[in-house]
């Protein structure tokens, strides 16, 4: 004799793939946190340097589109950033309506310090290497679903 079993409540706050997002994202934030206060970074600075070091000099328009963050939200970064010392901002000589950023030598030069980041990390999600790898790419599936017009 077949199991019934119970529909599935749609509505129920533990089915919804919403949350399980919203209390990941704030929970690895919150691992993120500790390992990046003695640098003088928040998570989303952290983000603006990894951009930063992986290309600079860039232009604001650009980095933007890269963090997918909007002028608004990533001006105040960038502000921050600039009077720690980590970013220089300056009008590009091309084109004096861009506006350009550049790593300074301090900013150069904590990347050594980030590199230890990553793996502290994965240490503390106690997942393989090639799990986190998976995860990433099925948010990279979810992210461009959710982004498609």
């Amino acid at each position: 004799m077949p199991v019934q079993t119970e529909p599935v409540n749609l509505l129920k706050l533990e089915n919804q793939v919403c949350f399980a997002l919203a209390v990941a994202s704030r929970s690895v934030n919150a691992v993120y946190r500790p390992l990046l206060e003695p640098l003088g970074l928040t998570h989303p600075q952290y983000l603006v340097m990894l951009a930063l070091w992986d290309r600079s000099p860039r232009s604001v328009k650009d980095l933007g589109e890269t963090l997918q963050l909007e002028p608004a939200t990533l001006s105040p970064l960038l502000k921050r950033l600039e009077a720690i010392g980590y970013v220089r901002r300056r009008r590009s000589e091309a084109d004096e309506r861009m506006l350009e950023l550049t790593l300074t030598d301090a900013g150069v030069a904590l990347r050594s310090r980030a590199e230890t980041i990553p793996p502290r990390i994965v240490e503390r999600l106690g997942m393989r290497l090639d799990e986190l790898e998976r995860l990433r790419a099925s948010l990279n599936q979810v992210i461009a679903a959710a982004q498609q017009e």
